[in-house]
């Protein structure tokens, strides 16, 4: 049976060292019952191609070209997809591992955010891709909540924990 933390969970794990999440723009009110939002510290441009092989020697990570938020603090982002660099600090434990869904109100704009699993063990920066497919395009404001991050409990320790490329990520 799957389980997924409680807001009382989480606060717990906030108070241990490493805390679950660090560097929150508003803890309280980003914990939500069933997670934590992470914020926009940056948005990026994909800047060229990427590739991925068969093995690790064959990965070529795309470039990014940031972007710039305007004097009151938003970025006007046309149809497209972009990098977006979260403001919080992950901290998992070797036990918890957590997938990221975007909030409602991006949805609803039409915007979405992918992610990949925050894998147990994993502490960063992390980044996540955000394609806006609004023809109309998206007003994106610096510091915005827009995805929220579910942690779930292994049944059990992990023994290694995340040990990728990304480990210590934008640190």
């Amino acid at each position: 049976m799957a389980a997924v933390l409680s807001k009382q969970d989480i606060l717990a794990l906030l108070k241990r060292t490493p805390p679950l999440v660090e560097a929150a723009i508003d803890l309280e009110e980003q914990i939500q019952p069933n997670g934590i939002d992470l914020t926009v510290q940056g948005v990026a441009l994909i800047a060229s191609a990427g590739q991925i092989g068969s093995g690790a020697e064959e990965r070529r990570l795309s470039n990014h070209s940031p972007l710039q938020f305007d004097a009151l603090g938003f970025l006007e982002l046309p149809a497209g997809c972009y990098v977006v660099t979260f403001n919080e600090i992950l901290n998992l434990p070797k036990n918890i591992m957590a997938l990221g869904r975007p909030r409602s109100s991006l949805l609803r704009c039409g915007v979405n955010i992918n992610t990949a699993v925050w894998d147990a063990g994993y502490s960063g920066r992390s980044q996540s891709l955000m394609v806006v497919y609004n023809p109309y395009g998206f007003r994106l404001s610096l510091n915005a909540r827009i995805l929220q991050l579910v942690f779930f409990p292994l049944t059990g320790e992990t023994v290694t924990g995340y040990e990728g490329i990304f480990q210590g990520e934008n640190l």
